[in-house]
Formats: C-alpha cells, sequence, structure tokens
C-alpha cells in the first residue's frame, strides 16, 4: 500500500535564498552586477589573450581555458537563479536539475585540474627555463587542457546517472539555490551509501590528485625560487605566480569549507553564502586577479587603450602624442 501512495517526482523547488523583499531586491541587484562583471572579465580576457601576439603562450593559453570554465560555471547556476529570486514557485524540471547539475560539475571539476596543469607549467618555467619552450610545446599544451575536460567528464557523468538513477518519489523541495548532488541524494528515496561512497572516492581523488600536483610543483618552485642569490630576481619569479597562488588559494579555501563543513541543518545557512561564493564570486575574482597582479595582463590592456586614443585622434584629424612616447618622438 505504501508503495502504491509514492509518486515519482517530475521537477524540482529550489529553497531559495531569502523570502524577504527587500532582501531579494538587493540581491538581485548585486548578483546580477556579479554576473555581468563575470561575463565581461573572462570575455575580456579571452578576447584579449586571443588578439594580442605577447600572451600567446602557454601561461595565458592555460588562463585563457580558465576563463572560459569560469563563464560556462557561472552561467549553469546564475541565470537560473536570478530568475527565481523574484519568483512564488522556483521549480526546474527533473532532466533540468540533471543537466544543471551536470554543467556545474564538469567545470567545477575541470577547474582544479586546470589550476594543476598552470602550477606545472610556472615549475616548467622557473626550474627548466633553458627546456621550458622545448618541453611546454604545443601539444603538451593541448594535452594539458584536454585532459582535464576528460577527467571531469567522466567523474561528472558518473554522479549524474548514479544521482538521478535513484528514485525520487517522496519531497521534491531542494534547501539550496541549485541542483547540487549533496541536496538532492538526501530527497532519494533508497539508500544512498553507494552514491555517497563513490561521492567521497572521485571527489577526493580530483581533489587530491590536483592539490598534490599544486603541491609538489609550489614546493619545486620554492626551492628553486630560494636558490635564486639576487632579492630582485626572487622578487622576480615569485610574481610570476602570486596570481596563480591566490587563485588557487580562494577556490581550494571555499571547496574545502562547504563540502568538509558539517552538515548539520545549522549550517544550510552558511552553506549557501559559501556555494553563493563560490559559484558566482570567484569566477569573478579570477580575471581581476590576473589582471590587476600580472604585468604583461597590464601591459596589453594598455597598449590597446593607447591604439584607440591613435586611432580616435587621426580620425579627427589630430594626432594624440602620448607622454611616455615623447622621449622616442624627441630622438
Amino acid at each position: 500500500m505504501e508503495g502504491k501512495n509514492q509518486t515519482t517526482v517530475t521537477e524540482f523547488l529550489f529553497g531559495g535564498l531569502t523570502d524577504h523583499v527587500d532582501q531579494q531586491i538587493a540581491l538581485f541587484v548585486i548578483l546580477l552586477f556579479i554576473y555581468l562583471a563575470t561575463l565581461g572579465g573572462n570575455l575580456g580576457m579571452i578576447t584579449l589573450i586571443w588578439i594580442d601576439p605577447r600572451l600567446h603562450t602557454p601561461m595565458y593559453f592555460f588562463l585563457s581555458h580558465l576563463s572560459f570554465v569560469d563563464v560556462c560555471s557561472s552561467s549553469s547556476t546564475a541565470p537560473k537563479m536570478l530568475c527565481d529570486i523574484f519568483a512564488e514557485k522556483r521549480g526546474i524540471s527533473f532532466m533540468g536539475c540533471a543537466a544543471q547539475m551536470w554543467c556545474f560539475g564538469l567545470f567545477v571539476a575541470t577547474e582544479c585540474f586546470l589550476l594543476a596543469s598552470m602550477a606545472y607549467d610556472r615549475y616548467m618555467a622557473i626550474c627548466k627555463p633553458l627546456l621550458y619552450t622545448l618541453i611546454m610545446s604545443q601539444r603538451v599544451c593541448v594535452q594539458l587542457v584536454v585532459g582535464p575536460y576528460v577527467i571531469a567528464l567522466i567523474s561528472t557523468m558518473t554522479h549524474t546517472i548514479l544521482t538521478f538513477g535513484l528514485p525520487f518519489c517522496g519531497p521534491n523541495i531542494v534547501n539550496h539555490f541549485f541542483c547540487d548532488i549533496s541536496p538532492l541524494l538526501s530527497l532519494a528515496c533508497a539508500d544512498t551509501w553507494t552514491n555517497k561512497l563513490v561521492l567521497f572516492v572521485l571527489a577526493g581523488a580530483i581533489g587530491v590528485v590536483s592539490g598534490l600536483i599544486i603541491m609538489a610543483s609550489y614546493v619545486c618552485i620554492l626551492v628553486a625560487i630560494l636558490k635564486i642569490q639576487t632579492a630582485n630576481g626572487r622578487q622576480k619569479a615569485f610574481s610570476t605566480c602570486s596570481s596563480h597562488l591566490a587563485a588557487i588559494s580562494i577556490l581550494y579555501g571555499t571547496l574545502f569549507f562547504i563540502y568538509v563543513w558539517p552538515s548539520a541543518d545549522s549550517s544550510l545557512g552558511i552553506n549557501k553564502v559559501i556555494s553563493l561564493f563560490y559559484t558566482m564570486v570567484i569566477p569573478m575574482l579570477n580575471p581581476l586577479i590576473y589582471s590587476l597582479r600580472n604585468k604583461e595582463v597590464k601591459n596589453a590592456l594598455r597598449s590597446k587603450f593607447e591604439r584607440k586614443k591613435i586611432l580616435k585622434g587621426r580620425s579627427n584629424g589630430i594626432l594624440i602624442v602620448l607622454p611616455h612616447r615623447c622621449n622616442d618622438v624627441a630622438q
């Protein structure tokens, strides 16, 4: 009799972020700004790397893919979340939920291994500078980018198939603002021990393997930097890694808190805030970190703006001589 009363879930309802109108308005404005900044910053970074020959190096090849991943991961959750802020019914179809979880998981896992590839690139640049161009060939760079996508695809497909292969026949309210695996497993009408074990193994493997690659690379980098005799040389070597270290610290620190933090009801609000940070804020921060702390990116941006000023001046019949080029003109 109990089995006959069960109904198959065809859609899920999100608990959302807040039900207070004032908070909803403030959240919508802030999150819309963050999402637009994410799109503008990352797409701008991709365009700049593509059009500036000085940035056609392995480091910026990886950075362009990191920006692409940030755009995709943010776009897998942000548009739906923004639409749901003022909605009375925050619903998503069964297949739509599966697609959202797959997309978001794919790009988050890819980002972890992309950061590992970038750490390996920095290791080669600092520890083996004479062999850098030989080892980091175009073929190797493509392999170091394709590899993260393939690993992430296998992991995410496994989680998605196992999760949505479970029977969902009871409550359908997801206490979150997007389809994440842990809240979905709590709604299943079957034993989820196998799913949790697979999640622990695969997510742990992704975190541990990518983390070990990053740690090993930076231990070797630190040893190499300490061997440099001059303070200027050490500072220059470290400056090439500072942006990457900042991006790693923010992502891994946030993922640690969201997935290691106790899953008690009292921490649900905190988990939502942290989830909001790594789904929305981190993709916006990455292009800022790499542009503000990277001289090559700043010089490329500056040259593009200067070229626009010169072209604009010529179109108006006025020749603009930029201040820092006065010496060249005088000579």
